[in-house]
């Protein structure tokens, strides 16, 4: 099988644009191929951050991983910082990355903006990431359009690497795009995100969900009920594609199209369906609540597992780069 690597940053309980956008399609790929998912804390700490919750987010996502479905059976799940090899590789490719090529990313740019002074993690972020891939040379990452380049840059380094240090070492990693579209907030502007307030928690209370979709943002073409729209660029029928069985989304269309349906009857069949999707789901993540050593524990064979296929990768590393080998302890 293919291995599959893949990060996410440890924001606490996940929403319905993390589960829709990426977890998703994890829980389906690791009965598909090698899996590894990690809670990336390492790059979290590239943006300004509250260091007293840190370690709390990282458990509730965490949590969240295994709640949603994602089994340490079938994959490793474990936490970035818990495998010293990630720093260690992502010190060594700053050798061969093009400073170049790390001022050029679209995402580096974007963020440099918004700040009076710019750390180097940031600049570096896209190198970690290619150690996050590479140190288990993993040849698929799920990725969405906005981590296309960075993955570009991935492959560069791996082929710079290999030219210097030897032929087809690492793989030149590929991109797996998951088949969902990007998820809007509530707004139906800006993409779902905690810091704007525009999201549905994964894990609230059926009527929590449906307070926050009931005002949430359709087709600005439906002004009054009579009015027909468009779903395909309506945010609430994005979420159906999520949530909905195919039947009741081909539904969901027609009404919208004809004016079936106002939007507030669309958004109650919506609410109905991911509160019968997520209901179990928050029974697990409220039950794993009540046993943080139990999620601990798994974190802790989930960084073993990861932390033996790390150290095998930087052994060969090493002997590659020519770096002279520590005498028995």
């Amino acid at each position: 099988m293919a291995r599959v690597f893949s990060g996410i940053q440890p924001s606490g309980e996940l929403h319905i644009g993390n589960y829709l956008g990426a977890v998703q399609n994890w829980v389906r790929l690791q009965t598909q191929h090698d899996c590894l998912f990690s809670i990336v804390d390492l790059h979290a700490i590239t943006q300004p951050y509250d260091a007293a919750t840190l370690a709390s987010l990282t458990l509730d996502m965490a949590v969240s991983l295994y709640a949603v479905g994602l089994d340490p059976e079938q994959c490793i799940v474990f936490v970035q910082s818990h495998v010293a090899e990630h720093t260690d590789l992502n010190w060594l490719l700053t050798s061969v990355t093009p400073l170049g090529e790390l001022e050029r990313q679209t995402q580096f740019k974007d963020k440099a903006q918004r700040q009076e002074s710019v750390p180097a993690g940031l600049l570096a972020y896209p190198i970690l990431q290619a150690a996050d891939v590479l140190l288990y040379k993993a040849s698929l990452v799920p990725v969405g359009e906005d981590q296309v380049q960075h993955l570009e840059l991935m492959r560069e380094i791996a082929r710079r690497w290999n030219a210097r240090h030897g032929t087809g070492y690492f793989p030149e990693p590929q991109p797996l795009l998951t088949k969902t579209r990007r998820v809007l907030g509530l707004d139906g502007k800006a993409k779902m995100s905690k810091s704007l307030g525009n999201t549905i928690g994964l894990f609230e209370s059926p009527e929590a969900i449906w307070e926050k979709l009931r005002p949430a943002a359709t087709d600005p073409a439906r002004k009054t009920r009579k009015d027909p729209g468009t779903p395909e660029i309506c945010n609430i029928f994005t979420v159906h594609e999520g949530f909905s069985p195919p039947d009741t989304v081909t539904e969901v269309a027609h009404n919208c199209r004809t004016a079936g349906w106002g939007c507030l009857d669309c958004k109650r069949v919506l609410a109905d369906n991911m509160i019968a999707t997520l209901a179990p789901m928050r029974e697990r993540a409220n039950a794993l609540r009540r046993e943080p050593a139990t999620v601990l524990e798994r974190l802790r064979a989930g960084a073993g597992r990861a932390r033996a296929l790390a150290r095998k990768t930087m052994a060969e590393v090493r002997d590659r780069m020519g770096f002279l080998k520590a005498g028995e302890d």
